[in-house]
């Protein structure tokens, strides 16, 4: 095991330490690397593939590897960052989202040097004389150090005693798995110094905690989630992704280039001054970011396509002649019917919507009245917003 190995540490923002860190590479052993996640949805998108990037460095790098998947901690819904209850999973609806998982993280990792654990191994096991003596090993003021439970429990939010076990639970992992470092974004740092507390409990060498920033999403504001609608999934077409990497802010170029394109810090950081000085075109920069994002997913092929098809619709608002999806009408009278049938709408009423907000054309003629009857005899060109399009045959 090579030791020279601190620059695993870049891209960290906080390391609970970088001393412990260091004393733990003169080990003659790879060290034991721990991320887990939980399958709380059916799909990934950017934000959680940062820290996955980290996760497949160690692994390259000759360390043991081990990727928990929470199917025990999802059933109690992960309280971080959050100023309400997280809702808990059924076990189908975790068995579902768990099918999909390992596909989409091996995107980014390299499942063939991954160890992939389920936390219900040893959190199954526990029986409630277990779990009290697992309790009793931290206190109430303990959890309340945590911001999201402070802040909760301050303006008189509820806090379900159940969500107290989640940490307990992750932290519990370190211990099953005598982890030497753990991963994790920038709100799960509680979780991961509450297992260095918990392995000294237990007589074991306190983890090392490595954090990754948080991905803001495309509104420029908030952390990339599902919930909040900033987010590129992993699973998206790949026109798609480029058309949403294509409305990240300026300010954040150089931070998706860092974070979602995992170029070189000294490449980011060149980039930033580039653009701070005007030398650099931030459209032409988003497309190289979003090229290399798609490419990641979908490969180079169809990163390039992606681009020439952002290139062709929205900078030259070129009606697509090729490669689209194509619909036998039948029995459709009005363009709200299509729009049904297409997929672009769930119901008449949402179809309405889009066409009062001025999103519908056909053949690249704006639609304006909701109740607009489908008059075209000849394959037309149906397009919602820029990235949607459907060639009607009659």
């Amino acid at each position: 095991m090579n030791t020279d190995h601190i620059e695993l540490l870049d891209g960290f923002e906080h390391v609970e330490t970088v001393a412990d860190f260091q004393e733990r590479l003169r080990l003659s052993r790879p060290l034991r690397v721990k991320l887990g996640i939980d399958p709380t949805s059916a799909d990934l998108h950017l934000g959680f593939m940062v820290v996955l990037h980290q996760l497949q460095r160690f692994a390259e790098a000759g360390h043991r590897v081990i990727l928990i998947i929470g199917d025990f901690t999802a059933r109690i819904g992960d309280p971080s960052g959050r100023n309400v209850t997280r809702p808990q999973l059924s076990r189908d609806e975790i068995e579902a989202n768990m099918q999909t998982y390992r596909d989409q993280a091996g995107k980014v990792l390299d499942l063939e040097r991954i160890e992939v654990r389920y936390n219900s191994e040893w959190l199954d096991r526990l029986n409630l004389t277990d779990m009290v003596k697992l309790l009793a090993k931290t206190t109430v003021a303990q959890m309340l150090e945590r911001n999201d439970f402070s802040q909760r429990y301050q303006s008189g939010a509820p806090i379900a005693l159940h969500e107290f076990l989640y940490p307990v639970a992750q932290a519990y992992d370190s211990v099953a798995i005598e982890a030497d470092v753990e991963l994790g974004g920038r709100d799960q740092l509680f979780n991961l110094l509450l297992a260095r507390h918990f392995q000294r409990e237990f007589g074991q060498p306190p983890q090392i905690c490595a954090t990754v920033p948080l991905l803001i999403g495309l509104d420029g504001e908030k952390k990339m989630s599902k919930s909040l609608g900033n987010y590129v999934g992993v699973t998206e077409p790949a026109a798609d992704q480029f058309g949403k990497l294509m409305r990240i802010p300026d300010g954040l170029i150089a931070t998706y280039a860092r974070l979602a394109a995992f170029f070189s810090r000294n490449e980011c950081e060149r980039l930033g001054r580039r653009l701070a000085e005007g030398d650099a075109d931030p459209m032409l920069e988003k497309k190289r970011i979003a090229q290399a994002v798609v490419a990641q997913y979908h490969g180079e092929p169809a990163a390039l396509a992606a681009r020439e098809f952002f290139e062709r619709t929205i900078q030259r608002k070129e009606i697509p002649s090729d490669s689209i999806a194509e619909l036998q009408l039948e029995d459709c009278r009005r363009v709200t019917e299509v729009l049904v049938k297409a997929g672009f709408a769930e119901s008449r009423r949402a179809a309405e919507r889009l066409i009062t907000g001025g999103a519908v054309k056909v053949d690249g003629v704006a639609v304006n009245d909701a109740k607009a009857p489908w008059t075209s005899q000849a394959p037309a060109v149906l397009s919602v917003g820029s990235r949607r399009f459907v060639r009607v045959i009659p």
